[in-house]
């Protein structure tokens, strides 16, 4: 058996010196209630009925009590209590938030910068489409009417019309022609591009067409496109650019009429005047002038891919009056006679 010793001290009343072999310990209270703690921070409370013989004890350690009021003792079951988050860890939590909104921030950005390039490909899309429609006004042309075979009845039912038509425009009648002319309006789809046609005749084999060129109400003087960036580029165009599209849709559309006047009536040459308003530098004033007159035959037109031609340099195949400079546009000139 160990030895052991225990001796009390009186320090006061309530309080006591306790020297024993595991160390000096300092107790106080009163009968019934004491309590005392050690060098090792250990405490004991002791609760007990005087004269019974029944009391309770419990022990605790100081350096616990302190942890967990500071977030880094012990719990209750004898795990590690939770700590406050230190200010590193804020400071992270912070820093991850704001990568987070910078992300998002990054991302709207990129979705803005993604739907601005839409559209302006979309604009230079349909800037590009406008300007190959107004050079290609000459790709498209009615069908063929082969008058003998719609004098036989032999038509699509959406032509029965021209049955009435057919011994007279076979017979040359030139009255004929203007009322199939204004039954049928082969030119109607052209009106689109701002032009207004005049026809007329007194020749079975000619037919002479005036249209209204309108260029200011057709050809934009703005051009977009694309810079390498992405963005879209809005200029207006040079006078050598605008002048030349000017010359295209004026010899296109000329071609597209030639093509429909053939396509309806059994002609062999239409004579095609291109006139516009322009300022008469005589007199000031802003009047109406033919630009372009050209003498377009059957035979030459049968020749001819029109899918693949240059508008201006077809019509340069064809007799025409045109003065034309590429920095100034047309300057007007005389028609030529049947």
């Amino acid at each position: 058996m160990g030895l052991n010793f225990r001796k009390s001290i009186s320090l006061m009343k309530g309080l006591k010196l306790n020297l024993s072999k595991s160390g000096p310990s300092i107790s106080f209270g009163k009968s019934g209630l004491r309590q005392s703690v050690n060098l090792k921070g250990q405490t004991r409370t002791t609760v007990g009925i005087p004269g019974t013989g029944i009391y309770y004890t419990k022990q605790s350690n100081v350096k616990n009590i302190a942890g967990a009021l500071t977030g880094g003792g012990k719990d209750s079951k004898g795990g590690k209590t939770a700590k406050a988050a230190p200010a590193s860890a804020r400071d992270n939590s912070k820093a991850q938030a704001a990568a987070a909104a910078k992300a998002e921030a990054a991302q709207q950005a990129a979705a803005a910068k993604q739907a601005e390039l839409e559209q302006a490909q979309q604009k230079v899309a349909e800037y590009e489409e406008y300007i190959a429609s107004i050079k290609g006004v000459h790709k498209a042309s009615d069908g063929k009417v082969d008058w003998e075979k719609v004098r036989a009845g032999n038509v699509p039912a959406d032509m029965t019309g021209l049955i009435n038509f057919a011994d007279r425009v076979l017979s040359g009648d030139t009255s004929a022609y203007l009322e199939v002319i204004g039954a049928f309006n082969p030119f109607e789809d052209l009106l689109e591009y701002g032009s207004g046609f005049l026809v007329g005749t007194d020749d079975p084999d000619i037919l002479e067409v005036e249209f209204q060129v309108r260029s200011e109400e057709v050809v934009p003087t703005i051009g977009y496109s694309l810079t390498s960036t992405g963005k879209l580029s809005e200029k207006e165009l040079s006078k050598a650019a605008y002048y030349d599209l000017v010359q295209d849709y004026v010899a296109s559309t000329i071609l597209r009429v030639a093509r429909d006047s053939f396509a309806l009536l059994p002609i062999k040459t239409v004579l095609i005047h291109a006139c516009d308003n322009v300022i008469n530098t005589a007199t000031g004033m802003e009047e109406e002038m033919t630009l372009v007159s050209a003498r377009i035959t059957r035979e030459q037109t049968e020749r001819i891919n029109f899918e693949l031609v240059d508008p201006s340099d077809c019509l340069g195949l064809f007799e025409s009056n045109c003065n034309f400079k590429k920095t100034s546009g047309y300057t007007p000139v005389d028609r030529l006679l049947p």
